[in-house]
């Protein structure tokens, strides 16, 4: 086929083969012009953005510095002292007491009143039927229950940084390729735009191009505003002065070479662990309160000066409560309540993690299955995309099968990402759920 270009108004036609065409093209596809015109087409209305942080460090160093940064890690921190302090308090002995009276002030032996009598005494509580050591066995306890507990928080919370950690990555993973997409459709748009100004496409062929340009775009601007929620949520997890810019891929590169694997259950998972050590607090203080009816003797040891002699006295004595009218059947009805919640929450963490692990089991492997898939998937695509560029550089392939394929192609990756992010996911449930940090991370 052979074209005919008039150059000038007097000019006389010249022919021109396609390969002709297609060298003028690529020759303008490379100059500068275009490559501003690229740019304004790919950052429109963008503006100035706001002042962002540095890019979050790799995720196991992440993980280090969020025991100093992160609310919840602070918290159970906190948590896990305050219980500390209760167990030292539970053992401290009752401090005692000094009483001083006087009687018959002002009196005298001539007005037919007693002598006065000055008395100085110190006043110890003894408890009898084990109280101290039931508040010293729960204290204890509880800091067994606090610390089993921030455990679990700090698993959960090493799964959701990770979680958190592979959806920036992917997402930073997207506004790339969408870029990519962006630059491609605007290469098309000028190559069929060409193409029809040399009568060598119909028009349709030109609007197709915009579609798939404008496409590309909206894309690009949805990447982006994703991005900037992803690392949003990540700096906010750790507590992080300013967002985040970016993060280095760390989690996603790791997907393809977890694999499948038979995995052995834990001796005990950290779930069940920590209902164990709230059911054992709970059977504690139904102790405490059932010694508290015991009576606390107060005993009293003093001296009494009387006007008139010269040697002072000594006295003693002991005070017993009478368990009368509170014998605290109420706070021990209350404990045991207590203990039976405990025991219910015992028995469905029990079911709950099995069943959460045999199904974490089960996502993991399909996991690995779905991203091995979505990897061959998106090779296959990469290779049909271009083939039909270089059928459609030689002439040999329309333009709609080249927008036909770069869509696919960028669907096929889009795919394989969420792949990647659905395995870390998979294995970083694995690890919370058997008691591990994922990733080997420690925090």
């Amino acid at each position: 086929m052979i074209t005919h270009v008039q150059t000038g108004a007097c000019a006389r036609p010249r022919p021109v083969s396609p390969h002709g065409i297609r060298r003028h093209l690529l020759k303008r596809l490379r100059s500068p012009a275009f490559g501003c015109a690229i740019a304004m087409i790919a950052l429109p209305g963008l503006g100035l953005t706001e002042a962002r942080g540095e890019p979050a460090p790799p995720y196991p160093l992440l993980l280090q510095q969020a025991e100093l940064m992160a609310p919840r890690l602070r918290e159970i921190e906190a948590s896990t002292r305050a219980a500390e302090g209760r167990r030292d308090q539970a053992g401290v002995l009752p401090n005692p007491s000094i009483n001083f009276y006087s009687e018959n002030l002002g009196s005298g032996t001539a007005s037919g009143f007693s002598a006065q009598q000055d008395t100085l005494s110190v006043a110890e509580p003894i408890e009898f039927g084990g109280k101290r050591s039931a508040r010293i066995a729960a204290g204890i306890a509880d800091v067994d229950s606090a610390a089993a507990a921030g455990q679990l928080e700090k698993l959960t919370f090493a799964y959701d940084l990770a979680v958190d950690y592979a959806v920036a990555e992917a997402a930073q993973a997207r506004v790339d390729l969408y870029q990519t997409a962006l630059d491609s459709a605007a290469e098309d748009l000028r190559a069929a735009q060409a193409l029809v100004n040399a009568g060598r496409e119909a028009e349709l062929r030109a609007v197709q191009a915009n579609s798939a340009l404008e496409s590309a775009r909206s894309d690009l601007e949805g990447a982006r505003a994703g991005l900037q929620a992803a690392l949003a949520n990540l700096s906010a997890l750790v507590a992080s002065p300013q967002p985040y810019s970016g993060v280095p891929p760390f989690l996603l590169p790791m997907a393809a070479r977890l694999g499948q694997r038979v995995i052995a259950p834990p001796q005990q998972f950290p779930a069940v662990a920590a209902a164990e050590a709230q059911r054992q607090a709970a059977a504690r203080r139904v102790e405490v309160e059932r010694t508290r009816p015991a009576p606390t003797v107060t005993a009293t040891l003093g001296v009494r000066r009387i006007a008139g002699f010269n040697s002072p006295l000594v006295v003693a004595g002991i005070t017993i409560p009478l368990p009368l009218f509170d014998d605290n059947s109420g706070n021990i009805a209350a404990a045991l309540a207590e203990l039976d919640g405990a025991d219910a929450r015992l028995s469905g963490a029990r079911a709950i993690t099995e069943a959460g692990w045999t199904s974490a089991v089960t996502q993991a492997n399909a996991a690995d299955t779905g991203l091995r898939a979505a990897q061959q998937a998106a090779s296959a695509a990469d290779t049909a995309y271009r083939l039909s560029r270089t059928g459609y550089d030689a002439g040999r392939t329309p333009l709609i099968e080249v927008l036909t394929a770069r869509r696919n192609l960028t669907e096929a990756q889009l795919r394989e990402l969420d792949a990647q992010v659905a395995r870390i996911r998979a294995e970083a449930d694995l690890s919370r759920i058997s008691g591990q940090i994922p990733f080997g991370a420690t925090p």
